[in-house]
Parts: C-alpha cells; sequence; structure tokens
C-alpha cells in the first residue's frame, strides 16, 4: 500500500504507469492478426471481394479525414480528452466487430477504427505535457516498448488459442473486446495535463508573443532567467496572470496566433533540403507501408484459404514485431554518417521491400509470402527509425511533433490515393495480387528516386574533398574559410547520430 502511494505522489511514475497499462490493453488485440478470415468466416459471412473493396477502404478515408482536426484539437485539449477518446473508438470498433453484421456496419465499424488509429497521437504526445524533461528518455522507453510487447502478446496468444486450443475467432474477438474495455477504463485513471506543447505553454495569450521577442531581441532570454519563479509569482497573485490582465487578448486571437505560428515553423521545417528529402521518404514509404498492413492478410487468405489451410498469421505477426524491435534498435548502435549515407540506405533497403513485394506477387507458396512480409516489415522499421531521429536530432520537440504530424498527413493523402486507384470498386478495382504488383512497382519507384539522390550526394562529396585536398594557398580566404565551415558542419552532424542511441519508433 506504502509503495502504491509513494508511485502515484510521484511526478512521473504514476502517469507513466496508468499510460503504459493503458497502452498494454489498447494493443493486446488476439483477433486482429485474424481479422481478414473472420470477417470471410461464418461469424460475418462476407466475400473477399466485399472486404477488399468495400471495406477496408473506409479506415483509409476516415484515417485522412479525422487526422488533421484530431492533431489541432489533442494539443488544444490537453491530450487525456483524446485518449478517452481513442479508447472509445476502440472500444466501439471491437463490439461492432463482436456484435453487428453486414458491409454497412462493417463500414461503419472502419469510422471508428479511423478514429482510434488518428487519436494515437495523444497516447505519444501526452507523457511529454505530464513528466520533466529529465525522464522523457525512460517515460518514452517505457510507453513506446510497452506497445510492442503487447502487440507480440497479442498475436501469440490468438496463435495459440487457434492452433492449440483450436478456438473460434469469435471468441478471440470477444477476448480483443474485453483488453480494449480494460483500457478505456484506464484511460478515465490519467491524471489531466496542466500545459501541452503549443496551446498551454506559460499564459493563454502570451506563448506565442514571447517566442517572437526572443527571435527578434537577442537578450530577451536574460530578462526571464527565472520562468518557473515568474510562474508561481502569476500563480499566487491572480490579479497579475495572464487570464486576469486587462490587456489580455482574447482566446481566439491567441489560437489564431498560435496557428500562424505554427505555420511558419512548419515552412522553416521543409526549408532545409536534407530535412525535405527525409520527409519525403517517409511520407511515400508510411503510404505504402499502411496499405501493405491493410491488405496483407487478404493476400494471404488469397494464398492459402482459411477455411481449408491452417492459418498463422498470429506467429508470422509476433515475429515481424519482434524483427522490427531488434532492426529499430540496432540503428542505435551504429556508427554511420547518416548525412553522407543516409539516402543510400534508404534506396537500397527501399529496393530490398521493392523485391520482398515482387516475391509476395509471383509465389504461390503461402511460406514465401510470409517471409516477404517480415523482410518487408523488417526493413521499413529499420528505415522510419533511421529517419525519424534524422529529423529529431535537428528540431525542437515542438517542430517534430509538427513535422510528424504534417508526414503522416502526407502519407495518409498517398495512401488514399492508392486506395481510390487500385483497390476501391470505383476506381480500378484490381485483385489482390495484381494489387502487390503495384506496390512492388511504387516502392521500386522510391528506390530508384533515393538511389539517383544519393548518387548525387556522393559524387559531390567525392568532388569536395578532391577540392579540399588542394594547397590552401591556392585559395582564397572566403573559400578556405567556407571549406572549414562545410568539414566542421558534417562532422557535428555525425557526432550527434552515433550518440542517439534510443531511437523514436
Amino acid at each position: 500500500m506504502d509503495c502504491w502511494k509513494e508511485v502515484k505522489s510521484s511526478s512521473w511514475s504514476y502517469p507513466t504507469l496508468m499510460l503504459c497499462t493503458y497502452g498494454f490493453f489498447s494493443a493486446m488485440r488476439p483477433a486482429e492478426s485474424f481479422l481478414t478470415p473472420y470477417l470471410t468466416g461464418p461469424d460475418k459471412n462476407l466475400t473477399i471481394e466485399e472486404v477488399t473493396n468495400h471495406v477496408f477502404p473506409v479506415w483509409t478515408y476516415s484515417y485522412l479525414v479525422l487526422l488533421v482536426p484530431v492533431f489541432l484539437i489533442t494539443d488544444y485539449m490537453r491530450y487525456k480528452p483524446i485518449i478517452i477518446l481513442q479508447g472509445a473508438g476502440s472500444l466501439i470498433t471491437w463490439l461492432m466487430l463482436v456484435f453487428a453484421q453486414g458491409v454497412l456496419a462493417m463500414q461503419l465499424m472502419e469510422v471508428f477504427y479511423g478514429m482510434f488509429t488518428a487519436t494515437e497521437i495523444a497516447y505519444y504526445a501526452y507523457i511529454y505535457s505530464t513528466v520533466s524533461a529529465d525522464h522523457y528518455q525512460k517515460a518514452t522507453s517505457y510507453c513506446r516498448s510497452i506497445t510492442l510487447v503487447a502487440s507480440a502478446v497479442g498475436a501469440v496468444l490468438g496463435q495459440l488459442l487457434v492452433s492449440l486450443a483450436g478456438l473460434s475467432y469469435f471468441y478471440l474477438s470477444t477476448i480483443s473486446l474485453a483488453s480494449v474495455s480494460l483500457a478505456f477504463f484506464t484511460s478515465l485513471l490519467l491524471p489531466m495535463p496542466q500545459k501541452s506543447m503549443f496551446f498551454h505553454r506559460k499564459g493563454l495569450s502570451d506563448t506565442v508573443s514571447e517566442r517572437a521577442d526572443r527571435e527578434r531581441t537577442p537578450n530577451a532570454s536574460s530578462t526571464n532567467k527565472h520562468p518557473g519563479h515568474q510562474e508561481d509569482k502569476d500563480s499566487a497573485n491572480p490579479s497579475t496572470s495572464p487570464e486576469y490582465h486587462p490587456n489580455t487578448a482574447k482566446p481566439q486571437n491567441h489560437v489564431l496566433k498560435v496557428l500562424v505560428q505554427l505555420f511558419k515553423d512548419m515552412k522553416e521545417c521543409y526549408s532545409t533540403k536534407r530535412l525535405l528529402y527525409w520527409s519525403l521518404w517517409w511520407a511515400l514509404a508510411t503510404a505504402g507501408f499502411y496499405q501493405i498492413l491493410n491488405y496483407v492478410q487478404v493476400l494471404w487468405d488469397h494464398r492459402a484459404p482459411s477455411q481449408s489451410s491452417a492459418v498463422y498469421n498470429g506467429a508470422v505477426e509476433a515475429i515481424a514485431t519482434f524483427l522490427s524491435s531488434a532492426t529499430s534498435m540496432a540503428v542505435g548502435y551504429m556508427r554511420i554518417n547518416w548525412n553522407l549515407s543516409g539516402e543510400l540506405a534508404l534506396g537500397i533497403f527501399s529496393a530490398v521491400n521493392a523485391g520482398a513485394l515482387f516475391l509476395m506477387h509471383l509465389t504461390a507458396n503461402i511460406w514465401a509470402c510470409y517471409a516477404g512480409y517480415l523482410v518487408f516489415k523488417a526493413c521499413y522499421m529499420f528505415l522510419i527509425t533511421i529517419a525519424t531521429f534524422q529529423i529529431a536530432v535537428n528540431l525542437s520537440m515542438e517542430r517534430y511533433a509538427l513535422m510528424f504530424g504534417f508526414n503522416t498527413f502526407l502519407a495518409l493523402a498517398i495512401q488514399t490515393i492508392l486506395t481510390l486507384v487500385v483497390v476501391d470498386s470505383r476506381g480500378l478495382g484490381l485483385d489482390i495480387v495484381t494489387q502487390f504488383l503495384v506496390y512492388g512497382c511504387y516502392f521500386a519507384v522510391i528506390a530508384g528516386i533515393f538511389l539517383m539522390r544519393s548518387i548525387y550526394i556522393l559524387g559531390s562529396t567525392k568532388c569536395r574533398r578532391e577540392k579540399q585536398s588542394f594547397p590552401k594557398e591556392h585559395l582564397t580566404l572566403k573559400e578556405q574559410g567556407s571549406e572549414e565551415f562545410s568539414y566542421n558542419q558534417q562532422c557535428n552532424v555525425a557526432v550527434i547520430a552515433s550518440t542517439l542511441t534510443t531511437p523514436d519508433i
């Protein structure tokens, strides 16, 4: 009992524990690896065409529509209400999967699942508003690890119950419903944050203007060396706090200022050519990854129909999760100048992904399909980890969150185009085997873009080194200074990349 009181009184242990508990039960869904066999089986009795061309595309559309408003509202509402909304979306999704029938009901279910995935940003942003910066690394590690563990546990549990106990997919869905129900009730116990990244940082109206003043006035920081002390004084004297100041701007004006500042920040983020290319890969590859994740079970069911063959989807997902964790962790221990070789890695491993998808298209062997998926997911997770920390080391937490949100929005926009053209019955409505041929070509194009880009970077670097090898007396003083600055800048980036040992997945 005393131990529980100590945890609850801690500034970071209690919210981290509650968030990890929520994350575990939210991600521990044994039926998710068997969703396509469940929908096409006797419990729901949908055809594979209905699932592929009419049900699954709805998730992509609803996710895209909800992402932008959710991204802005999440920060304004200070995360907890959006986490509760996420829990409710997951709960309604599985209630409909257990009890509802028909194509229309399953399409509505996908809308709620889109709400669940769109609000996922609140789970990863919540911790930064409730714990001090000293505990960011631990809290982030715990919260991200627990979701991977829960996903693997759910997949293994589902596979064991199907293969050894002979349990039907309906009971797996019931277990998943119980798990997300616990997650929803856990979300109610989360403490309410008092601040957020954008809208609730210091005061209701002064946040953006203070930031602008600091950017305009170099010595502005010296006048505010003790912001925490100033906040204490303001809270002790309500008449001088921003909420009660007679000159305080209206809340809607503050919201407009924040939105303008967000737009300026985003413009600055994408003005850097290197970050622009990393973000381009992020958006293109993530769109393809989501598409594969959404339809790979349909391909598996086509290669080995669940009504007449043993299904090992859960085991494959568990192994894929483990490999993804291993490859992501390996990035932290690689001492490579990603500034120089990063885009070469993007091109090579994107080509490997294209090869894996072509294999899944060409082979009729289910085990080869499983192997192709394992390679594809492991390579993607390896690359997205590199892209994530390459962007993160160059940006503040607020700008990173903004860039992450916009990159995800671009990925969903691209995925929506893919879905409309390739999958949806209103477009080409291709069969699942032909779809994977298209996806293989899609990743081949991505690989081509970044291989050409990497050749250009390596060629430019070689020319620069040859120029540096000339005697210094043949260069003007201005050219010598420029060369030294460029070299020092490359070394600084290499040091930052090599010391980052906890990648953000």
